[in-house]
């Protein structure tokens, strides 16, 4: 019976502990109640300073008591670690990114991870609630930056740089409900190359065509397609379909769901939550489920009521300047006009496009079906400006590469496919066949070292040799530089090949050449 005594005097303090938690827990919300009441009020700022105080500390000693609780390890929400095996995969396809951005002449710049909460603030339309602010840092309210390209826009008009053509990889921030098997989070890399400044038009806007069009041809991820349309058509084409100038960017936002939902209920949310007469979306949706190339762009340049529209008629005509440029760089086959396609930003200004990749179910379906957005971008004019205390506008169009996106299609076919990746660069192992040569090998392995060879040894003093090589078996470290007593007395290193089990004796002044050769193979 002492057993049961115990046990329930154990269960009572236990209660006991709870009951205090949430106690103290109630106490705290109403202490930030009575702040939150006293900031409305606007009462005396010594009172609401000696509150707040309280607040602290109350909040302080709960800190500490919830300290006492098991320790959770795990990442925040929408955020992942990245072991060896998916940075080697993501090292891949930043490199072959970046080739490809160097190859087109860019720069490269670099800006910080914040900014003032202001320079974000309504540049992403309905966007914007996703931005992550911070708290406020001595005076200053600022906020993680939601993508590369406003920063870009900031820093052209704060150093007064008017022409420019630049790349930039680096993290960006959402506060978005994250689907992180689709690669969707909260905390991404994104890659961005843009090209500012005043110049001919739809020159510069085919080139970044061409560029997503390269990259996702070199990373080899399937089919994909190219959609491409402009502001000025859209924001024509509402006009002449009876939209109010008021409403034409939360209709843009509608607009740029079609890709994820049918028109039906894209729809229904402009009549029903947006307030959009029936008539005018049936209007708008008589346009936005056309898609094609050159010959539509000619039909809608015919079209009597958006050839009416100055808006529309010059996106039409920079439109069909685009299809020649890019017919003339040969990818028309992967490009399409679609008048569906919106992107929500508020900064874009003319030509806009996005690329998908296309997944055919089975052999009886008609169309590919869209299996997600891997690239996108557009035209900005008028973002700088609005940095600019003059407004002096500096040109700008670019793209970003769904960095995310590539890499989780890559990490599951890398899954179902099995094949081995190398974590490491290792060119050799420098190995010893017998005991008591722990120096010979330090010596060797710092020559090689000093000779830009990427090279590791197992850290034993007398390592077997049957490990030594096991040990390159499992990391894919294609040679072995094996030093032994008779190799040294004859000034060699023997060189094996982990692949063939081949070995070679090679002098040692010729051993760098040698695996130089080997491994550039």
């Amino acid at each position: 019976m002492r057993g049961v005594g115990a046990a329930a005097g154990r269960a009572a303090r236990a209660r006991r502990g709870r009951g205090a938690a949430m106690a103290e827990e109630a106490a705290v919300r109403a202490q930030a109640d009575t702040v939150r009441r006293l900031k409305q009020d606007n009462a005396d700022p010594d009172q609401i300073a000696k509150e707040v105080a309280k607040l602290l500390e109350m909040k302080a000693q709960l800190g500490e008591d919830e300290g006492k609780h098991k320790f959770v390890l795990k990442t925040p929400k929408g955020t992942r670690d990245y072991g060896p095996k998916q940075m080697a995969i993501r090292e891949r396809v930043f490199n072959a990114i970046i080739s490809c951005f160097k190859r087109h002449g860019a720069e490269v710049i670099d800006t910080p991870v914040f900014e003032l909460k202001e320079t974000l603030t309504g540049k992403y339309g309905e966007d914007s609630k996703l931005i992550y602010d911070l708290k406020d840092q001595g005076g200053e309210l600022l906020s993680l930056r939601y993508d590369l390209t406003v920063p870009f826009a900031r820093y052209l008009a704060m150093n007064k740089i008017t022409n420019i053509k630049r790349y930039h990889i680096a993290k960006v921030y959402r506060r978005d409900n994250p689907a992180m098997t689709r690669g969707r989070y909260r905390e991404f890399y994104q890659c961005d190359f843009d090209i500012a400044g005043q110049f001919d038009p739809m020159i510069p806007d085919a080139e970044c065509l061409k560029i997503v069009h390269e990259i996702l041809s070199d990373l080899e991820l399937g089919d994909f397609l190219i959609k491409v349309n402009d502001r000025r058509i859209l924001d024509g084409m509402f006009a002449v379909c009876g939209v109010p100038d008021s409403k034409f960017r939360t209709i843009c936002s509608s607009v740029d769901k079609l890709d994820k939902v049918p028109w039906e209920e894209v729809r229904s949310e402009m009549v029903g939550e947006k307030g959009l007469s029936p008539e005018a979306a049936d209007r708008i949706g008589e346009y936005v489920q056309l898609h094609g190339g050159l010959d539509l762009i000619e039909q809608l340049l015919q079209d009597p009521k958006l050839s009416q529209n100055k808006l529309a008629k010059e996106g039409l005509e920079d439109m069909k300047l685009l299809f020649e440029y890019l017919t003339l760089f040969g990818i028309t086959g992967k490009i399409s006009f679609d008048l569906s396609l919106a992107r929500g930003l508020d900064y874009y200004t003319g030509v806009i496009f996005e690329a998908v990749l296309l997944h055919q179910e089975n052999e009886h379906v008609e169309e590919p079906v869209s299996v997600g957005s891997v690239a996108g971008g557009g035209r900005y004019d008028g973002l700088v400006g609005m940095f600019d205390p003059k407004g002096r506008k500096v040109p700008c169009v670019g793209v970003s590469i769904g960095i995310e996106r590539i890499f989780s299609i890559l990490e599951q076919r890398l899954e179902a496919s099995e094949e081995k990746i190398r974590t490491t660069e290792t060119q050799v192992l420098v190995a010893s066949a017998q005991k008591k040569l722990l120096e010979e090998r330090l010596k060797l392995i710092s020559e090689l070292w000093d000779a830009g060879i990427k090279a590791e040894m197992l850290y034993k003093k007398n390592p077997k040799l049957l490990n030594q090589l096991q040990y390159c078996e499992e990391t894919g470290i294609p040679l072995v530089a094996i030093v032994g007593e008779q190799e040294l007395k004859d000034g060699v290193v023997k060189l094996r090949i982990v692949a063939s089990r081949e070995e070679v004796n090679v002098r040692r002044e010729s051993l760098v050449e040698e695996i130089r050769i080997r491994t550039s193979q």
